[in-house]
C-alpha cells in the first residue's frame, strides 16, 4: 500500500511540475513522512524557474505560470495527514510549508527577477559562511570556489557551458528588469561590475586551459560590462522606495523566518541591544582605564604566533569548559578560515577586531562548524540536511554565531586580556546599527545611503566608515533579504527564551553541554521549531502561525 500511494504521489507531482492547470483534480493526500520527502524533493524541482536552452527563463509568462501552479503543491500540501506524526516529522512538514510561502512571497511582494539587478549575478567566488548564500540568488549560480586547480580537461568543459550561458541570462534582465526600486538599481550597477572583475580575474587564472573556457570567460565579462552600462543609463530615471514597507515585513517574518516577532519588536529589541552594548562598553573601558588599549597584530611573524593554533586552542576550551561535544572536524573547519596578514594594518570592521584579538571571530566562525556538521554529522531527515531556501536558516544560522560571541564572553574566554571583553560589545552594538538602518529602509524611512551612514555612525570607535565596501555591502544584502539583518540579534533573543524554557523544564539536570548539543542536532531551522522539539510545546509556533 505504501508503494502504491508512493506511486501515485509521484505520478500526481509530475503532472504538476509540467505546468498542470490550478484546476486540475485535488492530488492525493500523502500520510507519512517517507512521502513527505518524496514531495519535499520533488517541490525544490519546481521551485526552481523554468529553463529554456539551459538558461533560467524569469520572463514574465513563466513567472506567472509558476505562481499559478504554487496553489496545486500547497494544496497537495495541506492534504498530508500528519496524525500520528513526531514533533520533528510535524516540524519538517511546516518547514516545507514556509518555503511555499517564501515563494509566493517573492512573487507577490520581492519579484526579485523584476526589480533587483544584483540578483542576475550568477558568479560566486567566495564561499559564504552560511548554509546558502546571504540574500536571493537565481537559479544556476556558479560556485568559484569550488572549482580545484588545475583545472582538468572534464572540468574545464563544464565550466565553459554553463560560464557560456551567462550573457544569454544577462539579456534576459534587459526584459524582465522593469522594476522602479532606485536603490536596488543603483546597486546593481555595482554588482554586475563586481561580476566583471570576479570574471577577468578568473579568467587570467585559467588563461590557456582552453579555448572553449577562454571565450566563455571573456563574453561572460563583457556581457556582465554591458548590463552594468545598461542598469547606469536607466538608474536616474528610477524613483521609487525600495523598502517592502512594515506590513510585507510582518507578514515575511512571520509566515516565511517562522519569527515571533513584528518590524516594530524588531526595532524595540535592536534599540534595546544597542543602548545595552553601549552601556556595557562605556563601563568596561572605565574599568579598564589604566590599562593598554588591545594592540593590534604587527607583523606577519607575530601573525603567525597568534593565529598559529588558535582554532585547536579555541576547541580545546570549549571541551575543557563542557560547553559542546566537540569533534575532530571542528579545528579545521576554522582553521581553513583564518585570513592573511596585510601590511596595511586591519581594513574594515571585522578585522578590527580580528587583529586585537585572535578568538572574536572565531567563536562567530560557528558557522563553519555549522557548514562541517552538515557534511560530517547531518541531521538525519533530508529535508533538514538540505539548506532551506529563502534563508529560512538565518535565527538559527546567524542567531548562534552571535550569541556564541557573548555566550563565550561569559564563560570566560575573554577574561584575559580583559579588554578584549570590549571587543564583544563593540560587535553586538555594530549587529544593532546595521540592523536598525535596515529595518528603516523596509519601512521605507531610509534611503540606503541614509542606512549606511546610521550603521556607520552607530559602530563605536569609528571603526565602520561609511563609505566603506561593508557597510554598503551589508546594507544592500538587507535591503534585497528581509529580516537578514535582524537576524543576528532576534535570532540570539529567540535562543535565550529557549535556553530560559529548557533550563526552567529541566531543572537540576540541565546542563550548557546537554543543551547546546541537543540545539545542533536539530539542524539549521528556525528557532521557534527548535523550540517546539526541544521542550515538546507547540504554543509559540501555533502562535506565530495564528492556528
Amino acid at each position: 500500500m505504501r508503494t502504491l500511494r508512493l506511486s501515485v504521489l509521484v505520478l500526481a507531482l509530475s503532472a504538476l511540475s509540467c505546468g498542470a492547470p490550478s484546476e486540475s483534480p485535488t492530488p492525493p493526500a500523502g500520510t507519512t513522512h517517507d512521502e513527505l520527502v518524496a514531495f519535499f524533493g520533488a517541490w525544490r524541482a519546481f521551485a526552481a524557474p523554468p529553463a529554456v536552452n539551459g538558461v533560467p527563463d524569469y520572463s514574465v509568462e513563466a513567472m506567472k505560470a509558476q505562481h499559478a501552479d504554487l496553489a496545486n503543491w500547497r494544496r497537495l500540501l495541506a492534504s498530508f495527514d500528519t496524525t500520528g506524526w513526531s514533533v520533528a516529522e510535524r516540524i519538517d512538514w511546516h518547514l516545507v510549508q514556509a518555503e511555499m510561502n517564501g515563494l509566493d512571497f517573492d512573487h507577490r511582494v520581492l519579484r526579485p527577477w523584476e526589480n533587483n539587478p544584483a540578483y542576475y549575478v550568477q558568479v560566486w567566488p567566495s564561499q559564504s559562511d552560511t548554509p546558502e548564500h546571504e540574500g536571493p540568488t537565481p537559479s544556476g549560480v556558479i560556485e568559484l570556489w569550488q572549482v580545484d586547480y588545475p583545472l582538468s580537461p572534464e572540468a574545464a568543459a563544464d565550466l565553459a557551458a554553463k560560464i557560456a550561458r551567462i550573457p544569454a541570462f544577462l539579456e534576459t534582465a534587459k526584459t524582465n528588469l522593469t522594476g522602479n526600486q532606485r536603490d536596488l538599481w543603483f546597486m546593481g550597477v555595482k554588482a554586475l561590475d563586481a561580476q566583471r572583475t570576479d570574471l577577468e580575474r578568473f579568467g587570467e587564472r585559467v588563461a590557456g586551459t582552453s579555448a572553449e573556457l577562454d571565450q566563455a570567460v571573456a563574453a561572460a565579462a563583457a556581457a556582465s560590462g554591458d548590463l552594468s552600462r545598461w542598469l547606469d543609463e536607466r538608474t536616474a530615471s528610477k524613483t521609487g522606495p525600495s523598502g517592502i514597507g512594515r506590513e510585507n515585513y510582518d507578514w515575511y517574518l512571520r509566515h516565511v523566518h517562522l519569527s515571533p516577532y513584528t518590524w516594530a519588536d524588531e526595532v524595540r529589541i535592536h534599540k534595546e541591544e544597542l543602548a545595552r552594548a553601549y552601556t556595557a562598553l562605556r563601563f568596561q573601558e572605565n574599568r579598564n582605564r589604566e590599562l593598554e588599549p588591545l594592540a593590534t597584530v604587527a607583523s606577519a611573524d607575530e601573525w603567525e604566533r597568534v593565529m598559529g593554533d588558535v582554532s585547536e586552542r579555541y576547541v580545546a576550551w570549549m571541551e575543557a569548559q563542557g560547553i559542546v561535544t566537540t569533534e575532530d572536524w571542528f579545528a579545521p573547519a576554522l582553521e581553513e578560515r583564518i585570513g592573511r596578514f596585510s601590511d596595511r594594518g586591519p581594513q574594515s570592521f571585522f578585522s578590527q577586531v580580528e587583529y586585537r584579538n585572535p578568538y572574536a571571530m572565531r567563536t562567530h566562525g560557528n558557522h563553519w562548524i555549522d557548514l562541517a556538521r552538515l557534511e560530517n554529522d547531518p541531521p538525519e531527515s533530508p529535508i533538514r540536511a538540505t539548506p532551506l531556501l529563502f534563508n529560512i536558516w538565518d535565527s538559527r544560522s546567524e542567531g548562534l554565531s552571535t550569541a556564541w560571541e557573548e555566550w563565550m564572553m561569559q564563560a570566560g574566554l575573554f577574561d584575559d586580556p580583559p579588554r578584549a571583553k570590549e571587543l564583544i560589545q563593540i560587535l553586538i552594538a555594530q549587529r544593532a546599527a546595521r540592523a536598525l538602518a535596515g529595518l528603516y529602509m523596509h519601512s521605507n524611512e531610509y534611503t540606503l545611503e541614509d542606512a549606511t551612514k546610521f550603521a556607520a555612525a552607530w559602530t563605536p570607535r569609528g571603526w565602520m566608515s561609511a563609505e566603506s565596501d561593508l557597510v554598503w555591502f551589508e546594507q544592500h544584502l538587507y535591503l534585497q533579504q528581509p529580516g537578514y539583518g535582524s537576524s543576528y540579534l532576534a535570532g540570539k533573543a529567540q535562543l535565550q527564551e529557549l535556553l530560559l524554557q529548557v533550563q526552567h523544564r529541566q531543572g537540576d539536570a540541565f546542563t550548557i553541554k546537554g543543551f547546546v548539543d541537543e540545539l545542533n542536532a536539530s539542524g539549521l531551522i528556525p528557532v521557534s521549531l527548535i523550540q517546539w522539539e526541544m521542550t515538546g510545546d507547540d504554543a509559540a509556533v501555533r502562535a506565530i502561525l495564528n492556528d
